[in-house]
């Protein structure tokens, strides 16, 4: 608790004040009903900050009532100019209620479109505090001077954010690093301001009608955030597990954590010399290809979403950082959040069925995803994705401009019962101040087309049952294999920087002798038969040519001979996957070869086989009865009696 720092807040603070103020700062964790005891039973602080809040509020939505009343807001210019001083106010009001802004510019099922974009570009910025209040804290904190920690500590921060600021210093022992400190008073003001949000979200859930959405829930949730972010220990604990994550990754660095000069207000880590990404001259005058740094950036940040399920959830461009060397440096992990398995599999599958163009399915994946309840008619919300995905797949998945869905996809949550859950609107924040990073490197970025390789990647690689599942609505059309799709789906994962050509071959015969792979089997069995039938009766054909007219059956009088083909090029499956294969870079028959003992001791390889000797039987049977002993006068051709399709388990 820090009543040292406090005393200076508490300078001007009735004495009456100072108990609530104090038990405030002890909070180590978000409780509602602990921060509504502190409050609600010592009004006087309360009074004056509602004071300080609600009037210019009050104010605000009387403007805006007014407008709406003389319906000047059906102006989009005007509904424009109030969104931008509804973002001001908020920006005005302090710590909390900037991270409210910023947590409700995630919420299209909450705010409409207009606001939602001004709210999108809050800045998570103030001026910086005293530092004589900044080395107070450290010394605190730290429990020694700053000249037994620092050999040189810098007293006016370089940056200031809402939370806290960062100075620049050396270590006893050398080491460049960047000290963060908290604002002194900060959790009592933040534990104040999410009781007078958390009442007001109460009231207006009461109240409007209009709000679908559980806003007292939504507060908690960011409460819960803010607390974890006000604890550097937690951050510090973040950084090390993203460390941790994407140490095989030579392309990407993170900060070392300076443990012995680290406490819940400040935080001591390594000082990174690099520039930010967005600043291309100084990017390119390092010798850095910015295009292939947000490659990177991409890249790492899937492999955040879709792998490891533990993501940035602010990579802004003072964030991330171009190195001399090449590599990209991200920064501050406050902000961190997780997307379950299921969760992750369930936007891939999502993903496979936008491709697919199945909106029906696409809106259960909604529900299961948690964006709709299980009641909710689907009916009217299927030809809404219609409309929102269907002219922008027209250009194909790697031309999508992920903004304008995204926008139009807003609007389809505000009007219906869309309830949007924390891990999607820190997910949809994460994607689209990426792009907004890429976009400034390169116009012509697409974020959907830079991603989609990585989903074709996990949906060949990954073998979860419920991406297998996925993988054969892909490649099957009802009961049709469309190798198209498959050519696609592997060129897709090939464009990716970290295809495991291995790994893929592995998984392509997974998905062969897997059940799902069922009738791509009975696909190849049949197409065998044929082939093989087709082989053995021209052969037949030749043999009997030989034979004198009188000895020759009946039925091969008549036959034509056509010209011989290698029988398993001609088959078309084999010839199609072999060409897929051969595209691939990297691919060396060798990868064939030394599978070959797999393959020879598959148990459905072996049924394969037993099913292709009984189509084959059952052929020559019928070509028996049918073409060699009984004299046909009908013209030569294929046969005109189907022959009964093979199955295949």
């Amino acid at each position: 608790m820090d009543r040292t720092l406090a005393e200076a807040s508490n300078a001007a603070m009735p004495s009456n004040d100072v108990g609530d103020f104090i038990e405030a700062a002890g909070l180590l964790e978000y409780n509602p009903a602990t921060i509504t005891r502190i409050y609600a039973g010592h009004p006087q602080r309360l009074l004056r900050r509602l004071w300080q809040t609600l009037i210019p509020i009050s104010l605000f939505l009387l403007g805006v009532g007014i407008d709406w009343l003389t319906q000047r807001l059906k102006d989009p210019e005007h509904a424009r100019v109030r969104a931008r001083e509804a973002a001001d106010l908020v920006a005005s009001l302090g710590p909390a209620f900037i991270k409210a802004g910023q947590a409700l510019s995630t919420r299209p099922d909450i705010v409409p479109p207009v606001l939602l974009e001004e709210l999108a570009q809050l800045q998570d910025q103030l001026p910086g505090f005293d530092s004589a209040l900044a080395m107070a804290c450290i010394e605190e904190d730290l429990g020694a001077p700053i000249t037994a920690i620092y050999e040189q500590l810098d007293r006016e921060p370089i940056s200031a954010a809402s939370l806290g600021q960062v100075h620049k210093g050396v270590l006893k022992g050398g080491q460049a690093v960047a000290v963060k400190v908290q604002r002194p008073g900060l959790r009592e003001q933040i534990t104040l301001d999410l009781y007078i949000v958390r009442n007001i979200a109460a009231w207006l859930n009461r109240n409007v009608g209009l709000i679908r959405s559980d806003l007292v829930a939504l507060i908690d949730e960011l409460g819960k955030r803010v607390f974890e972010e006000m604890d550097y220990f937690n951050e510090a604990s973040n950084a090390e597990a993203f460390a941790k994550l994407h140490a095989g990754n030579p392309r990407i660095a993170v900060p070392r954590i300076y443990h012995e000069a680290t406490s819940r207000r400040v935080l001591t880590m390594e000082w990174i010399e690099g520039v930010k990404l967005t600043n291309l001259e100084a990017v390119r005058a390092m010798g850095v290809d910015p295009d292939e740094l947000v490659t990177v950036g991409v890249n790492c940040s899937l492999q955040q979403l879709l792998e490891h399920g533990f993501f940035h959830a602010d990579p802004h461009p003072g964030n991330l950082l171009a190195l001399p060397d090449g590599r990209l440096a991200y920064l501050d992990f406050g902000m961190m959040s997780e997307v379950s398995r299921e969760s992750r599999t369930g936007l891939i599958q999502a993903v496979v069925h936008l491709v697919n163009r199945n909106f029906g399915k696409l809106s259960k994946d909604f529900v299961n995803l948690g964006f709709l309840a299980e009641d909710v008619n689907l009916e009217p919300i299927v030809p809404a994705f219609e409309s929102v995905f269907g002219q922008a797949l027209e250009m194909g998945v790697s031309r999508m401009d992920f903004k304008a869905v995204t926008d139009d996809l807003s609007g389809v949550m505000y009007r219906f019962p869309f309830q949007v859950p924390p891990y999607y609107a820190l997910i949809i924040r994460s994607l689209v101040t990426l792009e907004g990073i890429a976009l400034s490197v390169d116009s012509d970025f697409k974020i959907l087309g830079a991603a989609y390789p990585y989903f074709a990647r996990r949906l060949m690689e990954d073998p979860d049952p419920s991406l297998r599942q996925s993988l054969k609505e892909m490649l099957f059309d009802g009961e049709v294999f469309r190798w198209q799709r498959l050519d696609n789906l592997i060129a897709s994962a090939a464009m990716g920087s970290q295809l495991d050509l291995d790994s893929l071959l592995d998984q392509v015969l997974d998905f062969l002798f897997s059940a799902n792979g069922g009738l791509l089997r009975q696909q190849l069995v049949d197409a065998a038969v044929q082939q093989v039938d087709s082989v053995a009766w021209q052969t037949t054909l030749r043999l009997g040519k030989r034979l004198p007219t009188q000895l020759q059956p009946p039925g091969l009088r008549h036959q034509r001979l056509e010209r011989a083909k290698d029988p398993m090029l001609e088959l078309e499956p084999i010839r199609q996957l072999l060409a897929i294969l051969q595209a691939l870079p990297g691919f060396e028959p060798q990868l064939l070869l030394r599978r070959l003992p797999r393959l020879l001791g598959e148990p459905q390889l072996r049924r394969m086989g037993f099913d292709l000797a009984k189509g084959l039987a059952e052929r020559s049977i019928v070509r028996l009865l049918r073409d060699v002993l009984v004299n046909s006068d009908r013209p030569p051709g294929p046969p005109a009696v189907a022959f009964p399709a093979v199955a295949s388990a």
